[in-house]
């Protein structure tokens, strides 16, 4: 049986999850660009394959009907939104992720960012490497009103982390009831979240925007924006009109809507911007590539 890799950094920090694999008898073809692939590229790389652990490459009716052999497909994360998933199921293909591995570093990462940002670190940091002695006063967390928009496993995480910081969370989520939410945590809704979030920090799914310039209009002046989640849940141009009329004060990006991220956001020194390197930490690569091996050995039976 026949293993394609498609994540370009796949056991680079643990050859573990890549030894499960041969352990169990099986041809490992690795991605050969040490990138994200394109369409032709993926299609080349699948055939004669049985599964793949993908990235975020595409993953369409055309791939599926040009791989016939492809019986699994695993994502090494948790979006799926590269990955059609009507036309894998009328390939017969099964899909999974790997929603476990990924959120104690995406959560992790998410109050690093509000860190930095809530106490002014960015612009301190600056100022002294131009050898300016400037002492800039920040805000921190305790009493801080947070909105998680997305109540997930991530979300979760996030939510814990900043109570344990003494900020008071909100949480916006259509399939959550308050009866389910930790005593401390304030259901709301959208309107009624960012109206009065000091910090608004994105963990749902979509490929549409949910913060557009209505959204940006009813925020508090000078509101810190994260987004972790998916690159095209925010608007841009709002983005960058809000930014600019100072009703977004900060904000930490580390998903774009296109990846690799050139545009116009580059130019605000207020945008800490990632390369999408959330789960980038040891353990979590470990764990979310190993969780990743073992749900495909699953679905294809061995």
């Amino acid at each position: 049986m026949k293993i394609a890799i498609s994540t370009s950094s796949f056991a680079s920090i643990d050859t573990t999850p890549l030894e499960l694999l041969e352990a169990n008898g099986l041809q490992v073809v690795s991605n050969p660009f040490g990138r994200k692939m394109n369409e032709e590229e993926i299609i080349k790389h699948l055939q004669g394959v049985d599964g793949l652990l993908a990235g975020l490459e595409p993953l369409n009716a055309t791939v599926f009907k040009k791989c016939p052999q492809l019986k699994a497909i695993t994502r090494v994360g948790i979006g799926m939104e590269n990955v059609d998933l009507d036309a894998a199921k009328k390939a017969g293909i099964k899909v999974s992720n790997t929603p476990d591995g990924p959120s104690d570093a995406v959560a992790e990462m998410t109050l690093a960012a509000a860190l930095v940002l809530s106490r002014s670190i960015l612009p301190a940091n600056a100022a002294l490497h131009q050898k300016q002695w400037s002492k800039i006063i920040g805000k921190g967390l305790k009493h801080t009103k947070v909105l998680v928009l997305g109540y997930g496993r991530v979300g979760q995480k996030v939510a814990e982390l900043f109570h344990v910081f003494g900020a008071k969370i909100m949480v916006c989520d259509p399939i959550i009831q308050q009866a389910s939410l930790s005593p401390h945590f304030q259901l709301v809704g959208l309107k009624e979240g960012l109206s009065n979030a000091e910090i608004v920090t994105l963990h749902t799914a979509g490929n549409q925007p949910i913060l557009k310039s209505l959204e940006f209009e009813s925020m508090r002046e000078g509101v810190i924006l994260m987004n972790s989640a998916r690159g095209a849940l925010i608007d841009e141009v709002a983005l960058i009109e809000a930014l600019e009329s100072g009703k977004v004060s900060s904000a930490w990006l580390d998903v774009f809507p296109e990846e690799p991220y050139t545009g116009r956001l580059t130019e605000y020194e207020q945008v800490l911007l990632t390369p999408h390197m959330s789960t980038y930490s040891v353990q979590c690569r470990k764990d979310m590539e190993t969780e990743a091996v073992n749900t495909l050995l699953r679905d294809l039976g061995v």
